[in-house]
């Protein structure tokens, strides 16, 4: 569960038309993202955006920027499932559903049901379990609209500091809310979540904000303070400079994961819970 890291920073753009800047700007992302497989593969990407188990997604619409994020439940591996099957094509459908129009920017929750909708429908079984946050800027509006279901999440960081975030969502330790498609003889005995029960928010932003979505594999390994200490080493909102500060953030959390002797914040809530664990 490493890092699949995806994040923009917000910037004005002028909508060219009888109006001036002033009252025609609206807000868009430039984005970039950054992610490592438990197999050490470092950076490669699966077809689709995959990162090992984990994929994401970055969709442009004229009304909305969407970001995306979806974390595959290794577990899988033991019945002979591949977990990025699952996650990869979540995320490609809600990425192709945003292109395609078919969504609403303020109803973040609807891309996610119809995009699970589709997998449940799917002539061609397909197995398995991931987590989800989607993430929609509506640009005209400068709201940002979220729905996160599981350990999966976001950040929103302005003036070096986190203003918004998502809450984890879980059943017991290590195991979080997460969207299921078992085969019949499984099913009511594996755990499946319905996409409704995602946690939404609706939020203004401004510009120069920073939008960070990632699975838990960046959440367990760095507190804010450390991702935040990232964060601050970025001078201004090229793609360069964001694709640079994504990989930094997503090779110091790939790194403290194998540190044995590391405190983090996925071992610290083991401790809580009865377990002593590092790394």
């Amino acid at each position: 569960m490493f890092s699949v890291l995806s994040y923009g920073r917000l910037v004005a753009r002028a909508v060219l038309g009888g109006l001036s800047q002033t009252d025609s700007r609206d807000y868009s992302l430039v984005t970039a993202s950054c992610g490592f497989g438990k197999d050490f593969r470092k950076g490669i990407l699966k077809k689709g955006m995959c990162y090992g188990d984990d994929a994401c997604f970055v969709a442009r619409h004229r009304t909305a920027d969407v970001l995306g994020v979806a974390d595959g439940v290794g577990g899988w591996r033991d019945y002979g499932v591949d977990p990025s099957q699952f996650s990869g094509t979540l995320m490609r459908t809600c990425e192709r559903l945003v292109k395609e129009g078919r969504f609403v920017p303020s109803n973040p929750v609807g891309i996610l049901t119809a995009g699970y909708c589709e997998l449940l429908q799917n002539k061609v079984p397909l197995l398995g379990s991931s987590t989800a946050c989607i993430v929609v800027l509506d640009r005209s509006s400068h709201r940002l609209h979220t729905a996160n279901l599981g350990d999966s999440g976001f950040l929103v960081v302005r003036g070096g500091e986190v203003v918004h975030r998502s809450d984890e969502q879980q059943h017991y330790f290590n195991t979080p809310f997460q969207l299921s498609i078992a085969p019949p003889e499984a099913e009511g005995v594996v755990l499946s979540d319905s996409p409704e029960a995602a946690d939404s928010t609706s939020f203004d932003v401004q510009l120069g904000d920073i939008i960070l979505t990632a699975t838990d594999g960046l959440f367990d390994n760095m507190p804010d303070y450390m991702i935040l200490q990232e964060l601050k080493k970025l001078k201004n909102s090229n793609y360069e400079s964001i694709q640079q500060t994504a990989r930094s953030i997503a090779e110091q959390a790939h790194e403290l994961a194998y540190d044995p002797t590391y405190m983090s914040p996925f071992a610290q809530f083991a401790c809580d819970n009865g377990l002593n664990v590092r790394g």
